[in-house]
């Protein structure tokens, strides 16, 4: 009896004692930070900050105005904290941080958002603003020894040295899916760390080696240095390719559009800021670089920088957003064609299987919170108290238009620096006629359409007649096979002045499967 009574009160200690430890564990883990927390509002000062928003980007000198104090201190002012999450340009752990809510906000480039975005299956923030456009600050670059122009890709022993999964790939990959490089082999892509190992891999090539090198400014100026480089092509040729965004996660978007409101009128009064004064912006870049860690720049070169990088006015976002009703200029690319020709780009060059979007292209941004800062006539300086009304006046920031294309002699058109041939399906004509055909029709509006992305460049359509027959007929027949096709481009909107028929000597064989070929030229740099 003793001995069960024994074990009775032993069993009982240990149920007191599992109970109260499972007391104390419930203490410390539900009462005492209420506790604590009560203890320590009680002995706190105010915040300053209501709101705090956290921004995930890289050291990509073309985010310095989100890294600025101008905007720090705009958002200060409205008790927004801003706290920036710098990810070494890992897109995917980006997105992974707007998905979990550690950010809600981030800057991508469209085409890393979009691969990210394939690649999580998921697309969890939308794009509310466009922060930039580079326009030469990424090149690609050569010996002209090794290659004279980018058709001279179209071989089997060419390569293109680039940093993975950055601008420079993307760049690489709008020239493959543009130009005709049938000899191009699968391996084509030499991956580098970054420009600074491209440059010194451009610095050691031999200047016979049919290899092209892509960079950003400042190294696209330190390899032009070299003996014999020059630029086949930068970013300065292309529209709506090479872009920044700026993204908010949807939940955040949809439960707080007041502080999403809040930060782009607060970007858009630093963005105006810095536009009014170059020597300023120039004095952030080099500011900005130092902050990072990226590289210490001279004036020099934090100018080379500004003048590659194109930062989108207000005026500007709402033309991409397509929010100024009749009066969207032609030339200003709508956001959502942007998203479109970027994927299209991807898939070409297979960097993506599918368009991961199914052509629903305008899920991936959201236009409200331009809309109702349009709708309240919002201008950045009107915050500044500059001007008392949104007006026409285009001295406050103007849409900014590429220049018209210069009418060339026809000793120009002959000296133009080569680019490379375009890319496309074989254009058809009716039997011995200079009839386009109706699938042939399409191509070339296919065709008009993607020129416009490439505004500074002249196209020469190129009749190329049989050897075989009547020599003199056959030319004839080439030349009004040009001039059809040039007819086409033109009525679907391509400037008479960028666009030119000739035609070829007489060739044998194969003629017949490419009546007229598009070989691109422009203007030297």
């Amino acid at each position: 009896m003793s001995e069960r009574r024994h074990k009775g009160y032993l069993i009982a200690a240990v149920v007191w004692l599992v109970l109260i430890g499972l007391l104390a564990v419930a203490y410390r883990l539900l009462v005492h930070p209420h506790v604590v927390d009560r203890l320590e509002k009680a002995t706190s000062g105010t915040s300053q900050y209501r709101d705090e928003i956290v921004l995930a980007l890289d050291s990509f000198s073309g985010y310095c105005l989100l890294r600025s104090e101008a905007l720090r201190e705009d958002l200060k002012q409205q008790q927004i904290r801003l706290t920036l999450q710098d990810d070494q340009a890992d897109y995917v752990a980006r997105l992974r941080s707007l998905k979990d809510g550690k950010s809600q906000l981030a800057a991508f480039t469209i085409d890393s958002l979009i691969t990210s975005g394939a690649k999580a299956g998921d697309f969890p923030a939308s794009i509310v603003l466009v922060l930039d456009e580079t326009v030469g600050g990424d090149a690609i670059v050569a010996y002209q020894g090794g290659v004279k122009s980018l058709q001279d890709l179209g071989h089997p022993s060419a390569r293109i040295v680039l940093t993975p999964n950055s601008p420079s790939e993307f760049l690489a990959r709008v020239v493959l899916a543009h130009f005709n490089l049938p000899g191009l082999p699968d391996n084509w892509l030499v991956p580098a760390k970054d420009a600074a190992d491209v440059l010194s891999q451009f610095r050691s090539a031999s200047p016979s080696d049919r290899k092209a090198f892509v960079l950003w400014q400042p190294f696209v100026s330190r390899a032009l240095q070299q003996k014999d480089a020059h630029v086949l092509l930068d970013s300065s040729r292309l529209r709506g390719y090479i872009v920044d965004v700026l993204v908010a996660q949807r939940q955040f978007l949809h439960d707080r559009p007041d502080l999403v409101r809040s930060f782009l009128e607060a970007y858009a009064r630093t963005a105006y800021r810095y536009s009014q004064q170059t020597n300023d912006l120039v004095q952030l870049v080099k500011a900005d670089a130092r902050q990072t860690g990226a590289e210490t720049l001279d004036d020099s070169q934090a100018a080379s920088i500004v003048n590659g990088i194109r930062w989108k006015n207000i005026l500007e976002n709402y033309a991409h957003f397509r929010l100024t009703g009749t009066t969207d200029p032609d030339d200003v690319a709508s956001l959502e064609d942007m998203i479109a020709n970027i994927t299209e780009v991807l898939v070409k060059t297979k960097a993506l299987s599918e368009d991961p979007l199914s052509g629903r292209h305008n899920t991936l941004y959201y236009d409200r919170p331009l809309g109702e800062m349009r709708a309240a006539q919002f201008h950045p300086a009107k915050g500044l108290n500059l001007v008392s009304g949104l007006g026409p006046d285009p001295a406050l920031e103007p849409v900014r238009r590429d220049q018209a294309p210069t009418t060339l002699s026809p000793q120009q058109w002959q000296t133009l620096r080569p680019v490379g041939e375009l890319r496309t399906q074989p254009i058809l004509f009716r039997r011995g006629l200079a009839e386009v055909s109706l699938d042939s029709e399409r191509d070339l509006q296919e065709l008009a359409r993607r020129l416009q992305a490439f505004p500074r460049f002249y196209v020469r359509v190129i009749g190329h007649a049989r050897a075989e027959g009547d020599p003199e007929a056959n030319r004839a027949l080439a030349q009004a096979r040009a001039e059809a096709a040039v007819r086409q481009l033109v009525r679907q909107g391509l400037s008479p002045q960028r666009v030119r028929a000739e035609t070829a000597l007489p060739a044998a064989g194969g003629a017949e499967a490419q009546a007229v070929s598009f070989v691109v030229g422009q203007l030297p740099y």
